[in-house]
Parts: C-alpha cells; structure tokens; sequence
C-alpha cells in the first residue's frame, strides 16, 4: 500500500446538458474577476527574506536582485510589476531553484517555514511541482515537442505519487477539464503542435495546478497572446486558485493584468522593490516616481484621441554597474542632489503602503501623480 497522500480531484462539474438547463444565460457568461475568488487568509505561506541574487561574467558582477523581501499569504494573489530585466523572473527562479551553479544567491526563502535556499537538490526536486508549481513564459518551448499532452502531463503525477500511470492519465483528464479544454480525453493523445498560444498556455496551467499546490508561480502567463485569450487565461488562473486553494505569485509587466488579478502589488526597478501595497493603493496613490511613470505610460480609455502617450525618459540602468544614489535618478523629474548620492530604502508611507523614494510626500500632495512625466508641451 502507498504511504503518499491521495491526489484530490475537483469538484465535480454537472455535464453540459445539465448545465446548460440549470444555468442562466448571465451564470454562463459572467466573467470571474477577483472579488469573486475567495479572499486570502492570515496564514503566510511562503516568506522571503533579503533575497540577493547576483552572477559573475566577464565584464562584472550582475546584481539581478538586491534585497527583495515579501509575504505570500494562502489565496492571496501577489503582483510583481516591472519593466524587463527588473529581476523578478530571477526572483521566481531562485524560489524554484532553477538558478545555475554560477549564481550567488544570499538572503532567506522560506516555504511553510521550511528554508530553501538550504535544501539539497533532491529535496528541492521533492517540493518542486508538488508544493511550489511555475506556469513558464513560453509553453511551446516549455512543452516537449516529442511526447504527447497526456504522456508528459501524466509524468508530473508521477515524479511525486505511487500511483498506477492510468490513474495518472485520468488525472491529466481531468486537469485538462478544469481547464476549459475541449474533448480532454482525446487531446491527451495530441502533441503541442497540434494546440493554439491559448490551449498549450492551458496546458501549463493544467500541469502545474495538477499536483495541488500551496504556491502557483505564473511567470508572464499572457505573453505573446491575444486580448480575448489574455482574458480567458486570467479568468481560467482564478478559477483554478480556489479550486486547488493555492496562492499565485503573478510576475508581468502589465499593469492591466495586474489591476484585475493582485490583492498587492510589489514594483521592482534595477533589482530591488521600490513600492508595495494594496493594489489599489499602487494605481490611485503611487508614492514612487518609477510608479507614477508606469501609470502614466497606459493610454487612457477617457483620453483625447490625439492625446500622446507619457514614456519614461531613457533607459533601465546596467546591472553591472549601478549608478550612486537611487537608480531611477538618471530618469526622476523629481531627482535632487540627495537622490543621486544615498540609495532610499522601501519606507512606511501609511497603512502597509511602502515605497523607496526620498520625495514620496510630493506625490501624496500632488493632484495626480503622473503629471511629473507629462512633455512640457501638455504643462503641469
């Protein structure tokens, strides 16, 4: 008899005749947004401490994280916000372990209380996918190309339960239901080629839902697919939150993905946090100017048709060598000569609002907070 746990199934949805009978026209087309899913919990789940993260090259050290710190909380969707090579992908990684050799990694990740940054790699292989699951950046080259659907959807079963591989297909089955795939029975025996961006995004959502996870790190999830499916996938993610009653670590760059999935929002620049808060509290009162930049580079719905778009001046600094002060400062209209010398470091701004700016009070007092960045041809 097997001493692994039993793999919980979801609920058990009605067949579709049933549900097309017993479901109103609203039910079956209402969109799940974020104030439907269940709200999280007190109970932290994964913690990190100071985490830094750096690779030596031949030209210099890359300083890819430096000093970020968060809480997970059960159910709790966090967003990570910032622009490419901003470290939070290599954040993510670190937490997988999937980092190379050559990294240098300090600080404390700590899942449930358990450190690890300490643990072996086949201890690491043991929570990988089974307590702590990733949804990659790009399914197809994510996906073996060579094994089909089921086949590799079975074998994350199997990497962590004594269970015959039928059961392991049915559970694939039943994965692919959850997540919206049609005829699941027959695309099991299907390769990636043969799904669309949308399907085989599904798919890793299916694999790394498939274990029940505690934490589900969905790096980029949208990329490179259209508005609808974009919409589809999202719903799908907090959809399948509360059926597996997992928390997501969502890493993007989109700000709009982010006001419609996070409960928080943690911005990163050149490898650090500058602001986090409730997400609410990041787009109607950023106290960082890296923050009031993003927001005020979205084209507005309301906006002139004429209207142009507000760019942040310039470019994200290197990694290798960081300019003094605070790294934003090279691209701050509000940077004074304090900014270019002494770094700030994420200070309380009120109620659990904190960011890393010397002139956070300016933009508390400021109408709105974009107007720093607009040309001097719109004024201020």
């Amino acid at each position: 008899m097997s001493l692994t746990p039993p793999i919980k199934s979801p609920s058990a949805s009605p067949p579709p005749g049933e549900a097309a009978v017993t479901e109103t026209a609203e039910e079956v087309h209402a969109a799940r947004t974020l104030a439907d899913a269940r709200p999280p919990t007190d109970e932290e789940i994964l913690t990190v401490d100071d985490l830094t993260v750096e690779f030596p090259t031949d030209d210099g050290v890359v300083r890819a994280v430096r000093g970020l710190s968060y809480t997970l909380r059960s159910r709790e969707v966090l967003g990570i916000v910032g622009e490419s090579g901003s470290g939070k992908s290599v954040s993510s990684m670190a937490i997988m372990g999937l980092l190379p050799r050559t990294a240098r990694i300090r600080g404390s990740i700590r899942y449930r209380g358990q450190e690890l940054l300490s643990l072996r790699p086949k201890e690491q292989r043991a929570l990988r996918g089974r307590k702590i699951a990733m949804i990659f950046q790009d399914p197809m080259t994510s996906l073996n190309p060579v094994r089909s659907i089921g086949d590799q959807l079975a074998e994350a079963v199997l990497a962590h339960h004594l269970v015959p591989r039928r059961q392991a297909l049915a559970r694939a089955r039943e994965m692919l239901d959850l997540v919206g795939i049609p005829q699941a029975e027959r695309r099991l025996k299907a390769y990636p080629h043969e799904f669309s961006g949308g399907m085989r995004q599904r798919v890793m959502i299916a694999m790394a839902i498939i274990n029940n996870p505690d934490v589900i790190i969905a790096d980029e999830p949208t990329t490179a697919l259209d508005v609808t499916v974009q919409a589809q996938i999202l719903e799908k993610l907090l959809e399948v939150k509360d059926e597996v009653n997992a928390a997501i670590l969502m890493i993007t760059h989109d700000l709009g993905v982010i006001a419609g999935m996070a409960h928080r929002t943690l911005v990163m620049y050149a490898g650090k946090p500058v602001e986090v808060a409730a997400t609410d509290d990041v787009f109607y009162e950023p106290r960082m100017p890296y923050t009031a930049g993003l927001l005020g580079s979205i084209p507005a719905l309301d906006g002139e048709r004429d209207a142009r778009l507000r760019p942040i001046g310039g470019s994200p600094p290197s990694l290798i060598s960081l300019p003094p002060g605070c790294p934003f400062s090279p691209r701050c209209p509000l940077a004074t000569d304090v900014c270019r010398t002494e770094e700030p470091g994420l200070t309380d701004v009120g109620d659990g609002h904190r960011a890393a700016c010397h002139h956070s009070g300016r933009l508390a007092e400021a109408e709105d907070a974009t107007a720093f960045f607009r040309t001097p041809k719109e004024g201020r």
